[in-house]
């Protein structure tokens, strides 16, 4: 079930957290599901499967190709490019922080972070697998993968369960803590520049944090209209409304142009910006939300303050080793 809820009951709720709430650290550790404990051998096997192209089509793709862990934990692409070259209609989400979503994709279409690991794998644009049969059973070819199941399952079946279960698991992994905004949240007033500061005051001044709150800067889980103020001058120019958002799914009207507020984490390094990766550049991605969400026109100074702030919530990544992949004793591509 979509945890949708009506365009005036979102807003309600977004108004309702308080912006002192917005100011908390990340934590460093991400909540797990019952069924799905984060142990070290299946963190192991979801790397490896997260990395591993032969779960495409063509065994060209891997979910690391559009969200790249040595990067900003995406692709830096207006749309991802999938299986022969073809791209979809939006930008990928970082795949950094993930874990504290309460829903996951920019539509929310997913509940959890098993689910959405599902989903690209048998997108025909994306990953271009016929169905999760087909992909089990490639794996089933790759005696290498044995091994890692078993310690990770305690049983070498592959079963789709447990492949996406293990991406999830390491995917829980990719945190950024202790950015400079973290550290001045926790005593550190010299961790943010004095610019940094005067951003982070203005954010909380324009009511950014109403939706934007909570320690991943992506709200307390409700969906959010984007534009809210119809704009024809910058309509034309980023075609923001082309795409109806939470609808596309629902396909009810009440939901058009509903997202899932993403978060402000690491967000110097993603551009490009919003849904449709439409808007290259951070000082303008600003400029345009003040505008679009809160019919506000910034200064130059404004807009330079904000973004030096958003800077300051760039964390320490983790360091990743890439994982070696089970070798492909027999062609799986015919």
């Amino acid at each position: 079930m979509f945890k949708i809820r009506s365009l005036v009951t979102a807003l309600a709720l977004a108004s309702s957290v308080s912006v002192a709430s917005a100011w908390e650290v990340l934590p460093k550790e991400a909540p797990e599901p019952a069924d799905n404990a984060t142990t070290p051998a299946k963190v192991e096997l979801g790397k490896i499967l997260y990395h591993d192209p032969r779960l495409s089509s063509t065994g060209t793709v891997s979910c690391a190709s559009c969200h790249n862990t040595m990067l900003g934990g995406e692709d830096n692409r207006p749309n991802s490019m999938g299986v022969n070259g073809q791209t979809g209609g939006r930008s990928a989400p970082t795949v950094w922080n993930a874990a504290f979503n309460t829903v996951q994709f920019w539509d929310g279409r997913a509940a959890s972070l098993e689910e959405q690991a599902a989903g690209p794998v048998t997108n025909p644009i994306e990953m271009g697998m016929k169905n999760w049969d087909e992909v089990v059973a490639r794996l089933k070819t790759i005696e290498g993968y044995q091994m890692p199941f078993e310690r990770a399952f305690g049983t070498d079946t592959i079963t789709k369960d447990a492949v996406t279960k293990a991406i999830a698991a390491y995917e829980r992994t990719l945190i950024t803590p202790n950015s400079p905004y973290d550290r001045y949240v926790s005593g550190d007033n010299s961790a943010l520049t004095e610019q940094q500061v005067r951003g982070m005051e203005k954010v909380a001044e324009l009511g950014c944090t109403t939706c934007h709150s909570g320690p991943a800067f992506n709200g307390p889980g409700v969906f959010q209209k984007f534009p809210v103020i119809p704009n024809g001058y910058w309509e034309a120019q980023y075609h923001f409304s082309k795409d109806k958002g939470l609808a596309e799914v629902s396909k009810k009207q009440a939901d058009e142009h509903l997202w899932k507020v993403p978060t402000l984490r690491n967000i110097a390094l993603t551009a490009p910006y919003f849904h449709n990766g439409s808007v290259k550049t951070l000082d303008k991605a600003v400029t345009l939300m003040a505008k679009l969400q809160l019919g506000k026109d910034l200064s130059k100074e404004e807009v330079a303050d904000i973004v030096a702030f958003l800077n300051g919530l760039t964390g320490e990544f983790p360091k990743q080793q890439m994982p070696v992949l089970p070798g492909t004793l027999d062609s799986t591509f015919n």
